[in-house]
């Protein structure tokens, strides 16, 4: 990964025992960067950050963000990724991923102002709900249903967006919002419910791969190191964003079912299945801010990155 532009001294990763929360905690301690890990175990494990329990400057602190925290040692980056993220855990803790989006990021601007600390904000691409513009940029405001079944997730990262935008503007606080487009590799739960987990599960198990209407729905999926590097990268910077951080490759789910039997030589058949409700049509990022203000963009094809996170499940089946 390319190095990034600013070094940071402490950061606090809040929802740092969870997928992409994991790695950017190996990336910054790999970096000379003491991190201390919030989480509360509701989706993450400590299984996910049990190779850094040795390292130099790692602490592991179990808490609650949508409870008041308290981080006594001096920080200077807090980046604000604790969230139920896969369908599966926000239809099983709607509440709680409100509360995640409201008061836990109430709670992590608090710590980054009290610290004078750049904060980063983890939103997402369903901020856009089934857009309507193709691709997605920054400047595009979504086509959400607000009271549909994905929205205690999509709403509450909505909400969190305006909290940090409000927070930078009244309090003065350094802030950045990064909009992450379907990130997976290693780590990934297997029975998560995004497609990737499910479709390595299904393959490796001689299982049919269910895919959801007739396939013909697109996504861009984001090997996990090249996320990481787009986060501190925009941590980096000196920009507030919207930024978004995602692989301007499209697929169709069914591009993708067929590409995940063919990695893991199964010989898994296609089974269609009913459609979930507001499930998008399309999901593309437009990522030429990044580009051109960051010179990053991913440099990891989905066959490469695919194939390294089929590898990492056949190494844990239990997952």
């Amino acid at each position: 990964m390319r190095a990034p532009r600013r070094r940071w001294t402490r950061a606090v990763v809040t929802g740092g025992a969870g997928f992409v929360g994991s790695h950017l905690c190996t990336a910054l301690i790999d970096r000379g960067t003491q991190v201390i890990c919030v989480d509360d175990f509701c989706t993450g494990s400590p299984a996910n950050v049990a190779h850094l329990a040795e390292r130099d400057g790692f602490t592991l602190l179990r808490a609650d963000v949508t409870e008041p925290f308290t981080v006594p040692e001096p920080v200077d980056l807090v980046l604000h990724f604790a969230s139920p993220a896969s369908p599966a855990d926000y239809l099983r803790l709607p509440l709680h991923t409100l509360e995640a989006g409201s008061l836990g990021t109430a709670h992590a601007l608090a710590l980054a102002r009290e610290h004078q600390a750049r904060f980063v904000f983890a939103s997402t691409s369903e901020v856009y709900g089934d857009p309507q513009q193709h691709p997605q940029s920054e400047r595009y405001w979504g086509n959400v249903n607000p009271v549909g079944p994905r929205s205690v997730y999509d709403e509450a990262k909505r909400y969190a967006e305006a909290l940090t935008t409000a927070e930078a503007g009244v309090h003065g606080v350094d802030t950045a919002i990064v909009r992450l487009f379907n990130a997976y590799g290693p780590r990934m739960r297997a029975r998560d419910g995004r497609a990737v987990p499910t479709f390595i599960r299904q393959a490796l198990a001689g299982e049919p791969l269910t895919v959801s209407g007739d396939g013909s729905q697109t996504r861009s999926i984001t090997y996990v190191d090249d996320t990481v590097e787009g986060v501190l990268a925009v941590a980096a910077s000196e920009l507030s964003g919207p930024i978004n951080i995602g692989n301007a490759d499209e697929l169709s789910m069914l591009e993708l079912a067929r590409l995940v039997t063919e990695l893991c030589d199964s010989a898994s058949e296609i089974r269609f299945v009913e459609r979930p409700t507001d499930d998008p049509s399309v999901r593309c990022p437009d990522i030429s801010l990044a580009c051109d203000k960051l010179q990053w963009e991913p440099r990891t094809p989905a066959r490469e990155g695919l194939a390294r996170t089929i590898a990492w499940f056949r190494d844990h089946p239990e997952t």
